[in-house]
């Protein structure tokens, strides 16, 4: 009997043990993992703020100032109401930019032609990487 109390103590010993090791092993990798997540986010934040700098330093070179301000309306629409409007209708800027998307945020036709005829002498020579930047920027404006 003493035997049996006794083997059954040390395998209760041993299974508490063991446990105890494969959670600090588990707990360790779930403390990499999470310092690996936190340094891809730190990583898209840096590249996120670089791309709405980029953008918008494309927004005044390219003349796009002429016709919007941040957030007044001039001849066009501000940035703050373009981008909550692509929010609102899950609208793609950069297709909209490259002349594959209708306009949604002003739909008068005429409108429209005058937009998209200075559309193309502003951002055709843009690449896809400028265009999200510019993009970036503009979804930024709150």
């Amino acid at each position: 009997m003493k035997k049996s109390i006794l083997m059954l103590g040390l395998a209760a010993f041993m299974f508490v043990s063991c446990g105890d090791k494969k959670k600090e092993e588990v707990k360790k990798e779930v403390e990499t993992k999470v310092e690996k997540v936190e340094e891809v986010a730190k990583e898209v934040v840096a590249d996120t703020g670089a791309a709405v700098e980029a953008g918008k330093k494309l927004f005044t070179e390219k003349g796009c100032v002429a016709c919007h301000q941040e957030t007044v309306k001039i001849v066009g629409p501000s940035v703050k109401d373009i981008a909550a409007k692509y929010v609102a209708e899950k609208g793609n800027m950069v297709k909209f930019l490259k002349g594959e998307a209708p306009a949604i945020v002003d739909t008068d036709v005429a409108q429209v032609a005058i937009m998209k005829a200075n559309l193309d002498g502003f951002v055709k020579d843009l690449n896809d990487d400028q265009l999200a930047s510019l993009a970036a920027y503009m979804s930024s404006v709150k």
